[in-house]
This record gives structure tokens, C-alpha cells and sequence, in this order.
């Protein structure tokens, strides 16, 4: 598609014209020829209809041209006269992601530091980004999530991530960049044909634009299509989410084994996605869905980088992985909160009924301890977890309070479990 040289203009125009009025935009600025248009566009619809405009450079340090990038940005900011912020990151080319992987999330984890609540983040990526974007999903067997490629918006931590530029060719910004007379540096990396998006956009997507001249724009429109085939697949989901009781770190394993075996990976995803945890790789999620027909007394575990999984009773837990009590943790305690722990702080505190002195002892669970509760007697602890329902991998994780020799309370996670006779939690 060819664009007359002013329609990029209107394109920005619009797109400052949908963000939040009165909050900040910002620019990521590489130096390239994509990122230097749309900056440029930004301060001239900015200068239009005032509007507080920032930039953000990320200095990866991987090349010594860097230092050149850099000087261009502060150049062409100076020169429009907006604020030029630079962040210094760390890449570690050597970690699981890849060195293109790695440098995706130092760039993202800079944008999550600068950017307000409200504020909007505009990147330059156009349509031939979002055809290579998609081939590479491809490639790698990707659903639609992932073939849905890069959205035009969407929201982070509550600032707005923006891809104004998304529906047009690089031809035509091209076009519009050397009639405005603009200076980009090249960055050299690009022309390295061992990196998977520089291997398709210099030798892959030429060949099929030869055979087929439409190939970036059907490209990006079958993104798009996945992108609303996700879209219907996540609303499927929360309503399964809601017959399914609507907790999305608990599911009954009868509701999910009611499902076709598609619908039950779909239903996990989107629960993983709703807590915020990584996606298992596909034979971990192949191995996870298997435990659910596992006894009612099992006790299941499948584990991934960063998530966890547990069957349980006929319950499917979803989890970050849970890191065992320091075994040598001891803390003396008055009972008057706050009181800090490897489980978090305690806010309630603990005192006795007769208002006597408390000089209490906390330390993990061991096994063993008793506990003897108002109308009840003495009971086994272990029993007592067993009545609260507390899955086993909890039960590992409590805090016991000493007085004396005597346990006078027990504390999870989310505070005190229970108290003594004699004593009271507040």
C-alpha cells in the first residue's frame, strides 16, 4: 500500500488524538530510520495540539557503535527540541532467551521503569515487522497467541503500549523519511543474517515478494486474524473460568476432565496468564493434564522455569515455585506486631487473655507439636491441618509460637492459623 507523504502525519495525529489527555507520550528512539520518522511526526503533532513528549533510548552496550547511537538520539532530539532520557541496560547473550531475546526484555524492563501510570509509549514497529514477527511464530509452532504477532496497543502496568505505525510498509516511511530529508544511522547488527529476523527480512521475505507481491500485507492480515481468533479463545475461557468457580490459582479436576483436552490446555493457559506465571512448554502442559485423573490422595507435582503445578484432592493448584523455610530461622518475639518472617510480616499480633507477659519463641514447623484449643483439648497439630483442608505443601510452610515449652499458635502465609487456649490473636 502507498501512502502520500502527509498521511503518516495524520496516522499520528490520530493516534496522539486517542491517548489520555494531559498525560505524557513517549517515544522509543533507536536512531534508525523507523523510530527517527515517528519521532519526528510526534513532535510536530505535539508542537500542533501541545502535548508533553519524552524519548527513550536504550544503550544496550553490546557494539561499539552504541556510543554512536547514542550521540545521533540526543542530536535529533536537541534538534526538535524534546527530552531525550537514556537508559544504560545489561544484556546477557549467553542467557536461555537469546541474545535477541535478552535484549527484548532489558528494553521492556526499561520502558516498565520510566513509564507513569496513564502515559503512553509509542514504537516504531511497522508492517513488515509484524509479517517477519509472524513468520518466526510460525517457525517455531506457535498457537494463536503467538501468531497473532504484535498488537497494534495494549495495556502494561497501566501505561499504554503503542504501535501507531503498525498497518504501513516500510516503503512508506521510507518515502516520507527522505522527503522530510531525515539522517538514521544503520545499525550494523541488522545486516547479520545469523539472527532469525534479519535471516527472514534479508533473504526469506524478499524471495516470497518476488513470487508474491502481496506477501507482507496478506502476512500481517493473517496476524491480525489470529490475533481476533486469541482474542474469542480468551472470552471461551473466562467463561469456563467462571463455571469452573472462578478462582483461577484453584480448579476442580471433574470440571476440567469434562472438557475436550484442547478446551483443558486452553483453561490453563488462560489461568497462568490471569496469575501472572510462565506457560509450561508443551510436554510439561501434556504431563500436567495427565495428573488429573490422579487418586484423591495423591499428591502430583509438575514443575517449569518460574510456575509450578499440584493436584490435589481432585484440585488443580497453580502456583509460583515455593521455596522452602530456612530450617535455622528463629526469632524471640513480644507478641506486639509487626513481626518480619521468611513468610512475610506478621501484622496481627499475640497476647494472653490474663494480660501476663509474652516472651515468645517463633520458629518453622517440625512435626510433632500440639496445640490445645478452647473446648477442644489438646489436639495434634497434624491432625489439625488435616481437618483445615491445608494441602500438604502448605502444611510445610508454617511458623509455631513458642511460650515456653508450650505452642501457643501457628502462622501461614496469609497470618495466624489459630491460637491457644488462654491466648488471643490482635
Amino acid at each position: 500500500m502507498s501512502l502520500e507523504p502527509s498521511s503518516l502525519q495524520s496516522v499520528i495525529d490520530d493516534a496522539l488524538a486517542r491517548t489520555p489527555p494531559g498525560r505524557c507520550v513517549w517515544v522509543a528512539l533507536s536512531g534508525g530510520l523507523d523510530s527517527a520518522l515517528l519521532l519526528t511526526l510526534a513532535a510536530d503533532a505535539c508542537r500542533r495540539h501541545p502535548r508533553a513528549l519524552r524519548v527513550l533510548h536504550v544503550h544496550h552496550g553490546l557494539q561499539a557503535e552504541g556510543e554512536g547511537f547514542e550521540r545521533h538520539c540526543r542530536r535529533l532530539c536537541s534538534r526538535l527540541g524534546v527530552p531525550l532520557d537514556v537508559a544504560r541496560v545489561g544484556v546477557d547473550a549467553s542467557a536461555g532467551g537469546g541474545l535477541e531475546g535478552e535484549a527484548r526484555d532489558a528494553r521492556y524492563a526499561a520502558f516498565r521503569r520510566r513509564l507513569l501510570a496513564g502515559e503512553t509509549l509509542w514504537l516504531a514497529q511497522h508492517r513488515d515487522d509484524q509479517a517477519e514477527t509472524f513468520l518466526l511464530a510460525a517457525l517455531r509452532g506457535a498457537g494463536s497467541r503467538g501468531l497473532a504477532a504484535m498488537p497494534a496497543a495494549r495495556d502494561i502496568d497501566g501505561w499504554c503500549l503503542a504501535r501507531p505505525l503498525l498497518g504501513y510498509p516500510r516503503s512508506s516511511l521510507e518515502a516520507e523519511a527522505e522527503r522530510r530529508g531525515l539522517a538514521w544511522v544503520e545499525d550494523p547488527s541488522n545486516a547479520d543474517t545469523c539472527l532469525g529476523r534479519n535471516f527472514l527480512r534479508h533473504r526469506a521475505l524478499p524471495r516470497l515478494v518476488e513470487r508474491w507481491p502481496d506477501a507482507g500485507a496478506a502476512l500481517a492480515r493473517s496476524a491480525a486474524l489470529s490475533g481476533e481468533a486469541d482474542g474469542l479463545l480468551e472470552e471461551f475461557a473466562a467463561e469456563d473460568l467462571t463455571r469452573l468457580g472462578g478462582d483461577p490459582a484453584r480448579l476442580p479436576c471433574a470440571g476440567l476432565l469434562g472438557m475436550s483436552a484442547p478446551r483443558r490446555r486452553l483453561q490453563v493457559r488462560h489461568c497462568l496468564a490471569r496469575l501472572g506465571l510462565p506457560r509450561p512448554p508443551a510436554r510439561r502442559l501434556d504431563s500436567l493434564l495427565e495428573q488429573l485423573a490422579a487418586r484423591r490422595d495423591a499428591a502430583a507435582r509438575v514443575a517449569w522455569p518460574g510456575a509450578e503445578a499440584r493436584v490435589w484432592r481432585e484440585t488443580l493448584y497453580l502456583m509460583s515455585p515455593l521455596a522452602p523455610l530456612p530450617a535455622d530461622w528463629r526469632a524471640a518475639w513480644d507478641g506486639r506486631p509487626p513481626l518480619a518472617t521468611p513468610l512475610g510480616p506478621l501484622a496481627s499480633g499475640l497476647a494472653r487473655d490474663d494480660g501476663g507477659p509474652v516472651a515468645l519463641r517463633l520458629a518453622p514447623r517440625l512435626g510433632g507439636e500440639r496445640l490445645r484449643l478452647a473446648g477442644r483439648g489438646e489436639r495434634d497439630l497434624k491432625r489439625l491441618l488435616q481437618e483445615w483442608s491445608m494441602p500438604p505443601w502448605e502444611r510445610a510452610r508454617l511458623l509455631v509460637a513458642w511460650h515456653g515449652g508450650r505452642t501457643v499458635a501457628v502462622a501461614g502465609p496469609s497470618g495466624w492459623l489459630a491460637c491457644a487456649e488462654g491466648w488471643r490473636i490482635g
